[in-house]
Parts: structure tokens; C-alpha cells; sequence
């Protein structure tokens, strides 16, 4: 069972909102930002970023729910998987996004409290990041966000629950942040040009 909700969660988060987005538009948004609400919202506007990530906190969430329907001790491992599937999608090269819209949709299924304090949080924490920090750190203010909140979701998720799938998805997100910290930068069109040719 465990084996069966792992790649379903898997194939389920790899269908990446924004790439997909992006190529019905006949462009790949990976050639310029990351696929996710924040990189839409810069590339394509603010409706089309609430669009995007509405579309990948639902996949994350039907994720964790079917499976909290139907196989509740493993709702942890469809957490890291539609989570790691929107990082590294098979269907798209296993260049994806971060993970913020699934990780939201995953832990929204079990523990909406939690995951409200925490979004509450970043909503906070990323302006004054962007207004203070940013221009120094060179750093997304959401990795950044993610890094400040993440204690004060482990205390909500204790009190309010979902500890086991906040942790399973921080854990997929925190492989993708460093992976970006530590890979060279894409080459614009570089890599589209190279999954047309394919």
C-alpha cells in the first residue's frame, strides 16, 4: 500500500500548474523563473499566479485526503510524494518548483489550522524580508519564509495536529531549496530547446 500511495502522490504532483500554464501558452516559464504561484505572478500576472497555485494546492490536498480516505497511516508518505513530484516532475524533465502550493494542500487536509498559522506567518515575514533583507541575502523571500515559520508550524502542528505530514513535506522541500542553492543557473531556452528536440 505504502508503495501504491507514493506513486500516485508522485504522478500527481509531477502535473506542475505552472508549466503546464506555460506551454499551453507555447512557452516554458522554467526558461526564466520557477514554475510556481510566486514565478507566475511575475511572469504572467497576478491572476494567472492565484490560478497556478489554487491548481497545485489542489493536488496536494486531494493527495493527502484520498489517501487519509482510504489508507490513513500512510498520509505522511503522500505528503513527500506530491510534494517531491511538483520538485522533480517525471513528466517534465524533473525540473519543477518548490513545493509551497502542494506542501499547503497537503497539510490543509489534515491540519487547516496549522497550515493557516503558517501561511499567516509568511504573510507577515515575506514583505518585511523583500522591505529589509533581500537586496543583501540574495535570497526568494519564500525558501527564506519557509526557513523563520517552519518552527512555529512544528508547535501548531503538535497542538493542532498534522506533525507527521508537515514534516514529510518540509523534508521534500528542503531537498529541492538546497538543490537550487547548489545548482549552476539555467541557461535560458537552453533547456526547452533541448525537451523539444527530444
Amino acid at each position: 500500500m505504502p508503495v501504491l500511495v507514493a506513486a500516485v502522490a508522485y504522478l500527481l504532483g509531477s502535473l506542475v500548474a505552472g508549466i503546464l500554464y506555460s506551454r499551453a501558452l507555447g512557452q516554458d516559464i522554467r526558461d526564466r523563473d520557477l514554475p510556481g504561484g510566486s514565478g507566475t505572478v511575475r511572469q504572467y500576472g497576478r491572476w494567472a499566479g492565484i490560478a497556478v497555485t489554487l491548481a497545485d494546492t489542489l493536488k496536494g490536498l486531494a493527495a493527502v485526503w484520498l489517501t487519509h480516505m482510504l489508507a490513513p497511516p500512510w498520509t505522511a508518505v503522500a505528503a513527500f510524494f506530491v510534494v517531491l513530484g511538483h520538485c522533480y516532475p517525471v513528466f517534465f524533465r524533473f525540473r519543477g518548483g518548490v513545493g509551497i502550493g502542494p506542501f499547503m494542500g497537503a497539510l490543509l487536509a489534515v491540519a487547516p489550522v496549522t497550515i493557516l498559522g503558517i501561511v499567516g506567518l509568511g504573510l507577515v515575514i515575506m514583505p518585511l524580508y523583500k522591505a529589509t533583507l533581500q537586496q543583501r541575502l540574495k535570497l526568494n523571500a519564500v525558501p527564506f519564509a519557509t526557513v523563520i515559520v517552519l518552527p512555529l508550524g512544528v508547535l501548531l502542528a503538535l497542538r493542532y495536529g498534522g506533525l507527521p505530514e508537515l514534516l514529510a513535506g518540509a523534508a521534500a522541500m528542503t531537498i529541492r531549496t538546497v538543490h537550487l542553492m547548489i545548482a549552476p543557473p539555467v541557461r535560458p531556452g537552453l533547456d526547452s530547446q533541448r525537451e523539444t528536440k527530444a
